[in-house]
């Protein structure tokens, strides 16, 4: 640093302090400056050749400085003139007041100096109010001498219903009274004071008939209108000055109003008893007649069947006043009063309140029926609200539903659990008077295809479509209800009627003997018809219900085609528990040397199963193929169940040739009976007739040592035959040695194979009973 600078340096403390003190921060911008300098500097001349540009960068150091000071002072000048030309502007400001201050002074002199002359005016004040007073007491002394006079004549004019007239009387009174009032008003202002209450009350007791007649009026007028629906075919006269009236009372109400809303002069008070909204109160009256109509219609003989009388005579009755108000009524009050419309919103609510009334009592279904079909097919059909003149007018006004949804909704469930309860009753009523049937001393009755049958399903049937119908007349979501309901009853009815055939066949099996059973497989067979028709009516129905109705319903959707194959297999069984009744005498017959040598009792067996097989020719298909089924099936299991008893062990081979040929001669012969499921071409997958030659063939067999082979093929038609069938069978023949046995029996255990899908078991059925040996062999298989 040169001599200069350390002189420069030493003159700025004291500097550098004051300047500190006042702004701190030029303190830390300069030491700021000269650490990002030296930085610099020590950048660019870090080594000895660098120092020889130091000239140059000294003069372009030099050329920026100055450059900043000139900029510098530039804005600094800009600055000083604006603080020049605003301090100016103060000056002249403060000039302007002082002058408007010497002005306001010498006003409140001048002011202060006129308070004085006008004291001396108020006399002159005083004369003029009492002036202005006598002008308006004699110009309305003409006027008050003549009210008592206009009050009388009024009041005659109202009770002689000359309306027009007595409201022209009316409106001068009113206007002179209004008068009166104003200029009292007027000139207590000008006194500086309010209207008196003395004086106020003295204007309206010489003006207290006009208020009268005001009432007296409108009580001609409310009774025109409210009488207008009954009267406007006679004389719409009257009706129409009361129209006039009205419209003469809101253009007064008007007037007053924009009166004294305006904004010229002083706000003029409203007279008293107004604004009167005469217009409003006129279709209130309106819809108070409307109201008082809909009482009118007669109450008597509306609950039960009377209901849909009273529902008839209201539609009716708001059909013969709207066509009053349309074609007469409408023509006689301003377009802007929409009379139709207003009829029509009156009465919609009037309907409203009623039917809510209605829809309150305990009804039955029958009433529900009216309620709902009048609502929402009459009411909204073309006969009512539906016209088409109507439609646009309904539209415009969006009314709403008569019953609020959740009103429909709860009137649908109640429709529906009074059709239940009928439904149930019926049902019951029904079911007695099957079981009735059944103790009857005759056959049931047969349709014309010879099917037996009785009045059970008929009625069922009838009853459910007649109320499926009922309820589509309303719409598909009350049928769709209402099938579901009948539906639920049918499964509980089917319940019921199988627990009654359960209990029909213990009171039989109890005391076969009762003359009172003598019909009894017949009225079973007919039972099992019975359950096909109705299992149609059901799918019939089933298929009514619309297809967003599933899982519509909270509850578990009823299952009646379940209880109705439940009750058909409980009456097949019981058929068959009568017919192995029947058979079960000439059973121990079976397979026993007599039987071998004379035949007997196959006929028998025989002659009972062709009984039964044309007795199931009286069940409506498919369970007449069923029943036939089912007799096979119960023939062969008895009859190899008497083969498993033993009674029969061959001696020899003869004998059991002639078995086997015996055999081959039942089967021909119970073939014979039961053609009738073969003929019908729904023969079972594993036909049972089929095992009697089977079983022939088997003890017909020679030669033993092919008995290995005869029962594999046993085994692989029947998977279902055990060890202990296969040793009677052999124990029959007679001729079966140990090591044979032995053979076979491994052979059976060995392949045992599953029960195939489909396969209906047959030797499980079959029973071996126990052996009478006292014990086995150690080297022999236990039977």
């Amino acid at each position: 640093m040169s001599a200069g600078d350390h002189k420069n340096g030493g003159d700025q403390p004291e500097e550098a302090v004051s300047v500190a003190k006042v702004w701190p921060e030029v303190e830390r911008a300069e030491s700021l400056a000269r650490g990002a300098a030296l930085k610099w500097a020590s950048g660019v001349f870090c080594r000895p050749e660098h120092l020889e540009r130091l000239s140059q960068y000294r003069k372009r150091e030099s050329q920026r400085t100055s450059s900043i000071h000139t900029r510098l002072k530039s804005m600094v000048q800009s600055y000083l003139e604006g603080v020049g030309w605003g301090l100016e502007q103060l000056r002249e400001a403060r000039m302007e007041l002082r002058e408007v201050s010497h002005a306001l002074k010498k006003a409140g002199l001048e002011s202060s100096r006129n308070a004085e002359g006008v004291k001396t005016l108020e006399g002159l004040r005083e004369v003029s109010v009492s002036h202005r007073q006598l002008l308006a007491a004699v110009s309305n002394l003409p006027r008050l001498y003549s009210v008592r006079g206009m009050v009388l004549e009024t009041e005659r004019l109202v009770e002689s219903r000359r309306l027009l007239e007595a409201h022209a009387r009316l409106m001068d009174l009113e206007r002179w009274q209004d008068d009166i009032l104003w200029q009292l008003h007027g000139a207590a202002g000008t006194a500086g004071s309010a209207l008196s209450t003395e004086d106020q009350e003295l204007v309206a007791r010489y003006f207290s008939g006009v208020q009268q007649l005001v009432d007296a009026l409108g009580k001609e007028l409310w009774a025109v209108v409210s009488s207008a629906l009954a009267l406007a075919r006679q004389n719409p006269t009257p009706f129409v000055s009361a129209v006039r009236i009205v419209e003469r009372e809101e253009a007064l109400d008007r007037a007053l109003l924009e009166e004294r809303e305006g904004p010229r002069g002083p706000s003029r008070p409203l007279p008293p008893g107004r604004p009167r909204c005469w217009r409003a109160r006129f279709f209130q009256v309106l819809e108070e007649a409307v109201s008082a109509r809909f009482r009118s219609v007669s109450y008597l003989h509306t609950r039960g069947p009377g209901l849909a009388g009273h529902l008839s005579a209201l539609q009716h009755g708001v059909m013969a006043d709207l066509a009053t108000v349309r074609h007469l009524l409408e023509h006689c009050v301003p377009p802007h009063y929409g009379l139709t419309g207003a009829y029509l919103r009156a009465s919609h609510r009037c309907l409203q309140a009623h039917l809510l009334q209605v829809s309150g009592w305990d009804l039955e279904s029958g009433e529900i029926f009216a309620v709902l079909n009048w609502v929402l097919h009459i009411y909204n059909g073309p006969d009512m609200m539906g016209h088409p003149e109507l439609v646009p007018e309904m539209q415009k006004l969006d009314l709403g539903p008569l019953i609020s949804p959740e009103g429909l909704e709860q009137l649908q469930n109640k429709y529906v659990q009074s059709v239940r309860k009928s439904v149930s009753q019926w049902m019951h009523k029904a079911l007695q008077v099957e079981l009735q049937d059944w103790q009857r001393d005759q056959e049931p009755d047969t349709d014309h295809e010879g099917f037996y049958h009785t009045s059970l399903p008929t009625i069922i049937t009838q009853m459910l479509e007649e109320n499926a119908r009922v309820a589509r007349m309303i719409g598909e979501h009350l049928r769709d209800q209402t099938i579901q309901m009948g539906l639920y009853e049918m499964e509980n009815l089917l319940n019921r009627f199988r627990e009654a055939l359960v209990e029909f066949g213990k009171e039989h099996h109890r005391n076969p003997s009762n003359i009172k059973n003598k019909f009894y497989l017949h009225y079973l067979l007919a039972s099992i018809s019975n359950c096909i028709i109705l299992k149609n009516s059901t799918e019939s129905l089933q298929k009514q219900l619309s297809s967003h109705s599933v899982g519509r319903f909270s509850w578990t959707p009823p299952n009646p085609l379940a209880a109705l194959d439940r009750a058909v297999r409980r009456a097949c069984r019981l058929v068959m528990d009568q017919l192995l009744l029947d058979l079960q005498p000439f059973l121990p017959g079976l397979l026993t040397r007599p039987w071998l040598v004379q035949g007997d009792p196959t006929p028998k067996l025989c002659h009972v199963l062709e009984r039964h097989v044309e007795m199931h020719g009286r069940v409506r298909p498919p369970c007449r193929q069923r029943l036939q089924e089912e007799a096979q099936w119960l023939t062969v299991v008895e009859y190899v169940r008497a083969l498993m008893h033993k009674r029969l062990v061959c001696r020899s081979a003869e004998e059991r040739r002639q078995l086997a040929q015996q055999m081959v001669q039942d089967d021909a012969r119970f073939r014979e009976v039961l053609h009738g499921l073969e003929g019908e071409g729904s023969v079972p997958e594993v036909n049972p007739l089929f095992l009697l030659p089977v079983l022939a063939d088997f003890i017909r067999l020679k030669d033993p040592s092919m008995l290995t082979l005869e029962v594999s093929g046993l085994a692989a038609k029947y998977p279902d035959i055990s060890e202990e069938h296969v040793s009677v069978l052999l124990d029959i023949r007679g001729d079966v040695s140990r090591d044979i046995r032995g053979a076979v029996l491994d052979l059976l255990e060995q392949s045992a194979p599953p029960l195939p899908a489909g396969y209906r078991p047959i030797f499980t059925d079959i029973l071996v009973p126990p052996s009478t040996m006292a014990f086995c062999l150690p080297t022999a298989k236990c039977v």
